[in-house]
């Protein structure tokens, strides 16, 4: 896998937690646990992402 695939991954990972959360925040008994667990994973993708487009501008 390229590392532009790579990262169009990552992007689709990072975009299928933002719409989880969007729903669990809909959602009256959000569990705040829940939410915390997928903002820390789609915290970890953006850096993930960010440390692989730094390394392909070298």
């Amino acid at each position: 896998m390229t590392v532009q695939a790579h990262i169009a991954s990552l992007e689709k990972k990072h975009g299928a937690l933002e719409e989880e959360l969007q729903t669990i925040l809909a959602s009256p008994s959000s569990d705040d646990r829940q939410i915390a667990d997928i903002k820390r994973r789609k915290l970890r993708i953006k850096d993930k992402m960010q440390r692989l487009k730094a390394s392909t501008r070298h």
